[in-house]
């Protein structure tokens, strides 16, 4: 792997300073939280770093469920999990904007014929259609 471009695994180092331990909580129906708790290479609780709380959830589209991820700005798991469905709303509105975003790139997208215009001498052209 001389070659490997950056980002490899062959760089993969993790960052002993930054570790979080990570715990889930779910009511068995619908409402998953995962909540980071920051820790110091040793494994003992690091105060000096916030609690992280996240949110998942699903929608159902024609291809099959799509998961949602989204922060809950929250200082405990009773206030994440009361913040939990406003927070949902807010993160699946967000992933559906940036679907249609997507949507709306995919069909504003140019169609450019290979070789551009056609020799009028004679000689074969371009003229093969590809999609970027």
């Amino acid at each position: 792997m001389a070659g490997a471009p950056p980002g490899s695994v062959r760089d993969a180092k993790m960052d002993a300073a930054s570790l979080y331990r990570e715990e889930i909580y779910t009511d068995r129906a619908a409402a998953t939280l995962r909540v980071l708790v920051p820790v110091t290479k040793d494994g003992a609780p690091d105060p000096s770093r916030p609690t992280v709380y996240t949110g998942e959830a699903q929608i159902l589209t024609n291809m099959g469920p799509l998961p949602i991820s989204f922060e809950i700005d929250a200082t405990g798991l009773a206030d994440a999990a009361a913040k939990y469905a406003e927070a949902a709303k807010a993160g699946v509105e967000n992933a559906m904007r940036e679907l249609q975003e997507m949507r709306r790139q995919a069909s504003s997208s140019i169609v450019i014929p290979q070789g551009g215009m056609p020799n009028l001498t004679g000689g074969g052209g371009g003229g093969k259609i590809q999609l970027p």
